[in-house]
């Protein structure tokens, strides 16, 4: 029997909501989305400079981030038909990257990977690299988004690097409104779990403080948070909640999988 079944399930990601959406559905589960990720802006204006600032300046470590980042960046290149001389640097660089869809994009272009992240945080990735001299010239390339470039940037310094910021992208906020609903399903436990797909939209679920502690008690007694992966995971407890389905891939689809399984357990623990 599936552990789903009849269960009202939240998710807030938008893209790939679809695809979540039908695995639920095919369990038996109901599922309710609420866009919580907020609008993707890519900043071609920006992209084009990075390119060219990458091509003419000399670095001795290049860092993606997202898969989003590095290939908007490739977008870029090749429509200034600058994808010859960026690809082939890229290949001669220490690339050091996280998260399997910037794999996905290294695979794309015959890239590979110096240094990974093995758990897909940035804290994985940032303890690999190596404490430089800061008086020489140790320039990083740093593709990252609005959300962590501070806070990236200000660590790597500490190590001693120069930093350039590449930021192609960044996310606009959630319709307020959808927030709110959320909120409300939340609290009156009109959901029997809410799924997130990324540290954002933790972030956008949390970002007005009024009625969080309500929210993280529900959560950690009536609403099961899940999360796809280990960076998601941390942002939930980051705000309090300690009971978190996750699971050992970070993949949509064991995601769901992992949930019915949790349910399943409930049911035969009752």
């Amino acid at each position: 029997m599936s552990g789903l079944k009849r269960k009202k399930v939240g998710i807030a990601a938008d893209r790939r909501s679809d695809a979540i959406e039908k695995l639920i559905t095919n369990m038996g589960g109901e599922p309710v989305v609420f866009p919580l990720q907020g609008q993707q802006l890519l900043d071609e204006k920006a992209s084009h400079r990075h390119v060219e600032d990458y091509l003419q300046q000399s670095f001795i470590q290049v860092i993606l981030t997202t898969g989003i980042g590095a290939r908007t960046l490739g977008d870029a290149a090749r429509k200034e038909d600058l994808d010859g001389p960026f690809l082939q640097k890229l290949k001669k660089e220490s690339l050091a990257i996280r998260g399997s869809k910037t794999m996905d994009w290294l695979k794309e272009n015959d890239l590979a990977p110096d240094m990974i992240s093995a758990d897909g945080t940035m804290e994985d990735l940032l303890n690999q690299l190596p404490i430089v001299d800061k008086e020489e010239n140790n320039q990083v390339f740093l593709q990252t988004y609005n959300e962590d470039e501070e806070l990236l940037k200000r660590k790597l310094v500490d190590k001693g690097y120069r930093v350039y910021g590449a930021n192609p992208y960044k996310f606009l906020p959630p319709d307020p409104d959808v927030v709110e609903s959320l909120t409300h399903s939340i609290l009156n436990a009109q959901l029997d779990a809410v799924v997130f797909t990324s540290k954002t939209q933790v972030k956008n679920l949390f970002h007005h403080p009024a009625r969080m502690k309500g929210v993280v008690e529900a959560f950690n007694h009536h609403v099961q948070a899940t999360a796809v992966g280990k960076v998601t995971a941390q942002a939930l407890r980051d705000n309090g909640i300690s009971s978190i389905v996750q699971p050992e891939r970070p993949k949509m689809g064991a995601m769901i999988v992992e949930l019915d399984r949790y349910f399943q357990r409930q049911l035969l623990n009752h």
